[in-house]
């Protein structure tokens, strides 16, 4: 979909089409819920979450401004209510380690399954700000400038916020003994 053909979905929607709304969600959904997922590390929280997003996003629609991305403005909110979501939460828990894929051994498996707990663990020991641009970075694939956008800081702010991000991650894995290959 173009950003052309966003656009008059978003015109419908605001006319009360709520199928257009329907496309609107159908396109967003998955990336909603994973950043939600990455910053609270619940299923059941992340599909609340999503939920209250998709709410404020049918509650806001006037409120857009077409000249942005459609897509800044829902990762936004959505970044926003998950941060707000955590902060009135405000408990670390675990990260599930049962995300293994099926077409490994066992050993590798485990071995990779317990990377990921450690890299969950060490992404989650980081402050909201650092751990929103590893998200954003490294599992949503945005380059600098679409964060920059979407976060309302300059690109060098996002550059430097990722290359910190990055090395406390790094430092913390070291101090568990887990080094790049």
């Amino acid at each position: 979909m173009n950003d052309t053909d966003e656009r008059a979905l978003v015109q419908r929607a605001r006319q009360g089409d709520s199928r257009a709304f329907g496309v609107l969600v159908d396109r967003y959904q998955h990336m909603v819920y994973n950043l939600a997922l990455r910053m609270v590390n619940d299923r059941d929280e992340a599909q609340d979450i999503a939920q209250t997003v998709f709410v404020k996003v049918f509650q806001n629609l006037d409120s857009y401004e077409p000249h942005y991305r459609f897509f800044s403005w829902i990762y936004r909110i959505a970044l926003n209510e998950s941060l707000n979501h955590r902060g009135r939460l405000r408990r670390h828990e675990e990260l599930d380690p049962g995300l293994e894929s099926n077409g490994r051994g066992p050993d590798e498996c485990a071995a990779l399954g317990e990377m990921r707990t450690e890299i969950g663990n060490a992404l989650m020991q980081l402050t909201a700000d650092y751990r929103t641009v590893v998200i954003m970075r490294h599992f949503l694939e945005l380059n600098q400038m679409e964060m920059s956008q979407i976060l309302e800081v300059p690109e060098k702010t996002v550059k430097s916020r990722l290359h910190t991000a990055r090395r406390l991650m790094g430092d913390i894995l070291s101090r568990k003994g887990i080094t790049q290959p």
